[in-house]
């Protein structure tokens, strides 16, 4: 099991910018996904972002929603996740969490929670007006 740590969440104005952080321990030596995800308030958590760590090429994958305005990374060596969110939106507001444990196989999708075994505590991003 992967013990994940975010931090980063916080209260920006629309248009500003948050960085979030996850920390995953142990990290992976396999090429996985980690994801981020969000819940909305009264909606079912999405996938925002995921990208392919420990020996894949780290290539990533955006919700509609975000492209242009949120990209993701990771450091294998701090064993690190990161996610950049430019352009706010009081939409963007919600509890974001780290996914770990990616289930490869049919049926498996990275933007689908099913699809992780692992998952940090949240952390929360409001976004105002």
């Amino acid at each position: 099991q992967v013990q994940l740590v975010e931090s980063g969440g916080d209260s920006v104005q629309a248009g500003g910018s948050l960085t979030l952080s996850c920390t995953a321990s142990p990290w992976t030596s396999t090429s996985d996904y980690m994801g981020w995800f969000r819940q909305r308030p009264g909606k079912e958590r999405e996938g925002v972002a995921a990208t392919l760590v420990g020996s894949g090429l780290g290539g990533t994958k955006y919700a509609d929603s975000v492209k242009d305005r949120f990209s993701i990374s990771h450091d294998n060596h701090k064993h690190t996740l990161t996610l950049q969110m430019n352009s706010l939106t009081t939409d963007d507001s919600g509890t974001y969490y780290c996914a770990a444990g990616f289930t490869w196989g049919a049926g498996n999708f990275w933007d689908l929670p099913a699809s992780y075994h692992d998952w940090g505590q949240g952390t929360q991003v409001t976004v105002s007006s």
